[in-house]
């Protein structure tokens, strides 16, 4: 409730701009960490009670205590509590203030008509430095005479900016810009004042690593529509996560929480239980963290993704830790992994771990995982089990179906672990464990 009415811009009439902010993104922001976690744990008990209903629909038995589909362990905490993200996305719209060129996040909803961008500085979950980024890019913008871009059809070029770092001190910052008429002589100069600002003016104070460009007319734009253009620093920032080193593209996947992380991924290598012989498949495999970290355990890895600077990343991560027994794809997982199991003949067990985002797995890529009877062992990592996810978890586990051809055996959830990857929110990474 304390989300949904500061996401709607009705905190308690008391609070400040800074706390309904922190209401709507980080709605348990109140609550003693201990408090936030059994919240978590109750949320996570109705999803298995809702897939438990929904699988007893389908005219499959899986009650299990407390109407669960399967057994609920306690929620995983976090390592780190505050200042926990590595990547934080900051919007430039108008402040309480009216400021057309604050830089924060949104309190309302465009629904409402409602919107205010309010600046993070009271926000738990992020930490300084990124803080500090988004201040001295507003302070950029201020100066500069360039409107913001607040709605495409009525002109103005700064928009959002995407700050990311990693526990070895590295800085990215990506700023995007819409180039409405400009010609390049143009952009060129915009480009310049933004270099020169964070490599010889106040901006010097963020350190940047590396600072990338990029003109975009949509909302969200991939490398590949729109290419990210280096104007300072490295091309990569590096991150290590359980003794590997990860080399991290402007656009690449990397878990938000990298403490967080290495203590999923620590459990999702003893969840595989797999043995020498084992092939793990690494579904929707962003840089290759979680097959690269697996790689000792299991004869070899085949991770696929879809963003291909991801997989470019993944094959060198690969390769600077020595790792040889691993093979990336890129494309649409849906394209891909049909493909790849299709003429699946091979006697090694086969293990799967999917990661996707928010959206779910395309229905063609659970039917590919059914209909491969090599795999028998299914880890499905959901930031949103409640969503998209919901309706896999009833693919893969309904009976077989023709008509859908869905021929593949079904699987059965058999263990549920929620992680803390995203304190002080409403969100848990839950890991569910299915067998056949």
């Amino acid at each position: 409730k304390a989300k949904k009415k500061a996401r709607e811009g009705c905190s308690l009439p008391d609070s400040s701009w800074e706390e309904r902010l922190a209401d709507a993104v980080t709605p348990l922001w109140r609550l003693p960490y201990q408090e936030q976690l059994q919240v978590k744990y109750e949320s996570q008990r109705k999803i298995l009670q809702t897939l438990a209903s929904r699988l007893e629909e389908l005219g499959i038995d899986a009650q299990k205590p407390g109407g669960l589909c399967c057994p609920l362990q306690p929620v995983v905490p976090s390592p780190i509590i505050n200042g926990y993200r590595n990547k934080s996305t900051f919007s430039v719209n108008r402040g309480p203030d009216g400021n057309p060129k604050t830089v924060g996040l949104y309190v309302g909803t465009g629904k409402a008509r409602n919107i205010v961008c309010v600046k993070a500085h009271h926000t738990k979950n992020i930490p300084p430095k990124h803080k500090q980024v988004a201040q001295c890019y507003e302070e950029f913008i201020c100066s500069s005479p360039l409107d913001s871009c607040i709605l495409f059809h009525e002109g103005g070029h700064w928009r959002e900016l995407v700050v990311r770092t990693t526990s070895r001190g590295h800085t990215m910052a990506i700023i995007t810009f819409h180039p409405q008429e400009l010609g390049q002589d143009a952009l060129a100069t915009q480009k310049a004042l933004l270099k020169e600002f964070f490599t010889c003016g106040p901006g010097t104070v963020c350190a940047l690593t590396s600072l990338y460009f990029q003109e975009s007319t949509m909302t969200r734009c991939s490398h590949e529509q729109s290419p990210y253009q280096l104007l300072h620093g490295e091309p990569h920032i590096f991150e290590e996560l359980l003794g590997l080193k990860f080399r991290i593209s402007p656009d690449a996947f990397f878990q938000v929480n990298t403490a967080g992380a290495e203590v999923l991924y620590r459990a999702v290598g003893e969840l595989c239980q797999a043995t020498g012989d084992t092939v793990l498949l690494d579904i929707c495999c962003g840089t290759g963290t979680i097959g690269l970290s697996l790689a000792h355990q299991v004869s070899k890895v085949i991770g696929v993704e879809v963003v291909e600077k991801a997989i470019e990343d993944a094959k060198w991560n690969a390769a600077f830790n020595g790792i040889s027994n691993c093979e990336f794809h890129s494309g649409k997982a849906e394209a891909v992994l049909p493909q790849l199991l299709a003429s699946w003949e091979n006697a090694r067990p086969l293990v799967a771990v999917v990661n996707p985002s928010r959206a779910g797995l395309h229905y063609r890529v659970v039917r590919a995982i059914r209909n491969c009877q090599s795999i028998r062992r299914l880890l499905y990592i959901s930031c949103k089990p409640e969503g998209e996810a919901m309706r896999n978890f009833l693919e893969l586990c309904c009976p077989p179906d023709p008509r859908k051809k869905l021929t593949g055996e079904p699987f059965a959830p058999v263990l549920a672990i929620p992680f803390d990857m995203f304190p002080h929110t409403v969100h848990c990474e839950l890991v569910l464990l299915f067998t056949r």
